[in-house]
């Protein structure tokens, strides 16, 4: 019986991937084998010894401490493109509320006094203050081109927009799925310049804090748009609003409410609704389910943030050893000549590194015995081990 804590609530879509007569699922379950989470924040948490995996049903892992549970053997998984449709729709929602002054004018509309004729008087009297433009011709700048990022391109191409992107870390895999109409930066500098609108879909990590800076802005026209629906502090936010306040840029809409914000009339802040979706919370859940359970049964890594990915399909009447260690030469034949002592013969294996930490798959025809494990856990280098 595998025990996994909740530490959030997380869709019953996830959680149903999770076989009862297998899993003991409770957000107080002792000594747990995993932990699936979204937001909390588990740096001052204290880890359970017997914790083998952690699934992030989301893509960000700030709230996570990865480093220090590489150190103890432990894969983080989180589940990238689940909620890209749901990030999509709401940068979509964002230029046109932007390019047409929505907020200020609905808020304008609701806050109208009189009777329905010196309402309408106000209104055509008012109405010119929100005169806006459209999207087709406009430029739209995507710094990000992973799962999110590709999709806003694609659809903002669609709309007839000319959209230029910016990843020098992008995979073939996201390559291949963006539109040909996609042009590609020379660098994001080169980009904020070109730009009516640009949207992030990064990490926040030191190479994109305050990537959005009182230098940068100088670059970008004085009706340029701003949208930051990825993690707060990637814009820095006191030099956007004196932007807006020098009317150096048009607008500035954001996913992180802050007093700073949140009164700026040419700011629209939402109560980071990115992911909140039924459908993107359902999909997170699903995904990162299946992957925790992969591991825990077959040992199988798919969609780690530290460890890398995995997969070795078992066999009938096969047994099963993973060992995590640390990536430094020799541990394989190490690890290997412990098992050579006891007779056990490997019927094939999978070993993959990632900086630091390197991990291997091995499948035998014979039982392996707990002290056996307990033998391959004590070589030094060893982060953890064992048999399924």
């Amino acid at each position: 019986m595998y025990k996994i804590m909740t530490l959030n609530n997380i869709s019953a879509a996830g959680l149903d991937r999770l076989p009862r007569d297998n899993y003991e699922i409770s957000s107080e379950v002792s000594h747990p084998d995993a932990v699936l989470l979204r937001s909390f924040k588990m740096h001052d948490m204290e880890i359970p010894e017997t914790l083998k995996a952690i699934g992030r049903a989301g893509a960000g892992v700030n709230n996570i401490p990865v480093q220090a549970m590489s150190v103890r053997g432990i894969p983080v998984f989180n589940a990238p493109g689940a909620n890209a449709n749901a990030v999509k729709e709401l940068v979509l929602a964002a230029m046109l509320m932007s390019c047409r002054n929505i907020a200020q004018a609905w808020d304008f509309a609701r806050n109208l006094q009189g009777d329905d004729g010196e309402i309408a008087r106000q209104v055509e009297a008012g109405k010119k203050t929100f005169g806006g433009f459209e999207l087709p011709g406009r430029t739209l700048g995507v710094i990000g081109l992973g799962a999110i990022g590709v999709e806003v391109a694609n659809a903002a191409a669609s709309l007839g927009m000319r959209v230029i992107g910016f990843d020098p870390g992008v995979t073939v895999q996201r390559a291949w799925q963006l539109s040909s109409e996609v042009e590609q930066a020379t660098g994001i500098d080169d980009m904020l310049s070109k730009a009516d609108f640009v949207t992030f879909h990064v990490p926040l990590v030191d190479a994109t804090v305050n990537m959005i800076n009182e230098e940068r802005i100088r670059l970008m026209k004085p009706e340029a748009v701003i949208m930051n629906f990825a993690r707060s502090g990637i814009v820095d936010d006191k030099a956007v609003v004196r932007a807006l306040d020098e009317r150096r840029l048009y607008a500035y809409i954001c996913d992180f409410p802050d007093n700073l914000l949140k009164g700026n009339p040419r700011v629209v802040t939402l109560p980071h609704l990115g992911a909140s979706t039924r459908e993107a919370e359902d999909n997170c859940a699903v995904m990162v389910a299946e992957q925790v359970r992969d591991y825990l049964e077959n040992g199988n890594i798919k969609n780690s943030v530290n460890f890398p990915a995995v997969k070795l399909p078992r066999a009938a009447d096969s047994y099963r050893l993973a060992v995590v260690n640390s990536n430094v030469p020799d541990m394989v034949g190490r690890i290997a000549h412990a098992l050579g002592e006891t007779g056990h013969n490997i019927v094939r294996m999978v070993n993959e590194s990632r900086g630091e930490v390197a991990y291997t798959l091995m499948d035998f025809d014979a039982v392996i015995p707990q002290q056996l494990v307990s033998a391959i856990c004590s070589i030094d280098g060893v982060l953890s081990a064992r048999a399924l």
